[in-house]
Formats: C-alpha cells, sequence, structure tokens
C-alpha cells in the first residue's frame, strides 16, 4: 500500500500544480470584488446582467446545435467510408486521423477563404452570424465523432450484415437494427466529446469575427481583457467549468446505468 502511495504521488503532485491550483485561484479570485474583502457580489453582478444570459444561452443552444449536426454528418460519413466501397476510402480514414490534430482556427480560417467578406461564394457576412459559426464548428468537430465510430464499424461482424441482407433487408434497415445499435456507445463517446468541446470553444467564434455571437469564453475574454473585470471574469469561467463537469458526470452516471 505505501509503495502504491509513493508512485500515486507524482501524477497527483502534477495534477494539483498545473489544473488544481490555477482552478483554485481563479475560484478565489471570483469572490474577492475589487472593492476588497471576500463577498458573493461579483456573483450577483454577473448572474443579474443581460450580457450573461445571453451568452449562457448562446452558448448551450449552439454547442447542442453542432453536437446534433456533429451526430448525424459523423454517422453519415463514417457508414459511407467503413461500408461503401470506394477508391482511397483508407486514404479517407487515415487523413480523419490527422484532421483531429488541426487547431480549430485553421479550419475557421479556411472557411473565411469560402464564406467570408471576398471568398469564393461571395461577399456576404455569413460566418459572422451564429449559423456560420454553427457551421464552423459542426465542420471542425464531426471527425471527433467519426474517429469513434469508424474504430466501431471496424469490429461489427460483417456476417451479420451478410445474414440480414440474404434475408431480404433493405439497407436503411440494416442501418437501423443492426449497424445504429452497435454504434449507439460510440455515439455516446463522441457526442459528449464534441458537446463538451463546444461549450468550451473560443477560437472558432473569435476568428469568425461574430460580434453578435457571444459565448461563455468569448464573455470571459471581453471581461478580463477588455472591461480588466477579473473578478466577473473569474465567476464566468466557474459556471462554465461546472457546465463542463456536471455535464460530464451525467455522462458517467448515464453510460455505467446503461452498461456502456
Amino acid at each position: 500500500m505505501t509503495r502504491r502511495l509513493f508512485w500515486a504521488l507524482p501524477p497527483v503532485a502534477v495534477l494539483g500544480l498545473f489544473f488544481l491550483y490555477p482552478l483554485a485561484l481563479v475560484l478565489q479570485q471570483s469572490v474577492h470584488p475589487d472593492t476588497g474583502g471576500t463577498s458573493l457580489q461579483p456573483y450577483a453582478d454577473v448572474f443579474a446582467s443581460e450580457s450573461f444570459r445571453t451568452a449562457l444561452w448562446t452558448t448551450v443552444w449552439l454547442a447542442l446545435a453542432a453536437t446534433a449536426g456533429c451526430l448525424l454528418l459523423g454517422f453519415v460519413l463514417a457508414l459511407v467510408i467503413a461500408f461503401v466501397p470506394f477508391p482511397g476510402a483508407g486514404a479517407v480514414a487515415r487523413f480523419i486521423d490527422v484532421y483531429l490534430s488541426f487547431p480549430s482556427f485553421l479550419i475557421t480560417l479556411a472557411l473565411l477563404f469560402i464564406y467570408g467578406t471576398t471568398g469564393i461564394v461571395g461577399s456576404f457576412q455569413f460566418l459572422t452570424t451564429p449559423w456560420g459559426v454553427l457551421l464552423a464548428e459542426v465542420t471542425y468537430f464531426t471527425p471527433f465523432v467519426m474517429r469513434p465510430l469508424l474504430a466501431a464499424f471496424s469490429q461489427l461482424d460483417t456476417g451479420q450484415l451478410e445474414a440480414a441482407s440474404s434475408l431480404g433487408a433493405r439497407a436503411p434497415r440494416i442501418v437501423r437494427q443492426v449497424i445504429l445499435p452497435e454504434a449507439l456507445p460510440a455515439l455516446a463517446a463522441g457526442g459528449s466529446l464534441v458537446l463538451v468541446l463546444c461549450l468550451n470553444e473560443f477560437g472558432i467564434v473569435l476568428f469568425t469575427g461574430a460580434k453578435g455571437v457571444t459565448t461563455l469564453p468569448m464573455l470571459v475574454y471581453s471581461k478580463a481583457i477588455l472591461e480588466s473585470d477579473y473578478p466577473g471574469a473569474c465567476v464566468v469561467a466557474v459556471v462554465n467549468v461546472l457546465i463542463s463537469v456536471g455535464l460530464y458526470g451525467l455522462y458517467r452516471v448515464v453510460s455505467r446505468r446503461a452498461g456502456a
């Protein structure tokens, strides 16, 4: 037991130094207003502001809509790559692994060359709207759903598909009754990851230049950098962290009860 505790100390110390300690500083700053002392007034001020409520709503609906879009698009694309034979399917699957390493601002920058004010499609302000941000998030995060789906499809027994096909089942029925049940754990894993990432996404909203789209991470940035309201920024950051941790905890409970 002593030996196990000894080996556990280094990772715990690293976790505490680089994650828990900065998080504790943010929490401490959120209850220390600029007037001095310890008070919950920063929380009351932030919760009472219209900008916070708007940012919270924008963050939630963008994250939910982007997750739904990624699940739908990712499932269809993964089906095509895994089960529809076409030249270069293996190369496309390997490209998805490379795509996951791209920073989000790079994908957004590429979209600017297409949908930006001087883009290929034409000069209109599409990316600076909530729908443009939604498109950018779906474009960037869809491979995060496809990767676990492709792994799940690679382990699927092709004999089940052949048996269902020999019994006269058409492709939509095979997908619905054979493939989809096997893909549900991968969909849940990819969807929960995308949801948490979208809730905390900053680069996409910043690089689209969507001034009318303020999410919680953007509100943290504006309060800390533009307004120098550090207690208010820390309050928004604490709320953002609590939402993310709460969603992760909910996912763990649901997956455990579902036997995933």
